[in-house]
């Protein structure tokens, strides 16, 4: 991504996060999402979810349909820069904070603090 690009997109992450008042805390492009495979097929609505970051990830899991699964290979590391490929619609949520979820489609967004969440 370029400068231009990456300026635009910090101030959509940090639209997104002052409408529903969670702290700004970037994923910066290096970093790495857990996600499901579905997730480029299309599937929806797309889900995400963040923990605290740790060992080069950036907390965020990301998973598409309804459920997620407890199979120990449902998420495979993804780097934050492949995103505009594989879910372009989750990246104006990327700078919630830990604790923070989103379940969205292309008409649909719904956004909440996830108490129960592992930080």
């Amino acid at each position: 991504m370029d400068f231009a690009m990456d300026k635009v997109l910090f101030e959509i992450q940090a639209e997104v996060c002052a409408r529903y008042g969670s702290p700004f805390v970037p994923a910066p492009s290096k970093l790495k999402v857990g996600i499901s495979k579905n997730v480029r097929d299309g599937v929806r609505p797309l889900n995400g979810m963040r923990i605290n970051p740790e060992d080069g990830t950036s907390g965020w899991f990301i998973w598409a349909g309804e459920e997620r699964s407890d199979a120990a290979d449902f998420f495979i590391p993804l780097h934050i820069e492949h995103l505009i490929e594989w879910a372009p619609l989750v990246i104006p949520y990327l700078a919630l904070s830990p604790g923070w979820r989103f379940l969205v489609t292309e008409a649909v967004e719904d956004v909440w603090r996830d108490p129960l969440l592992r930080l």
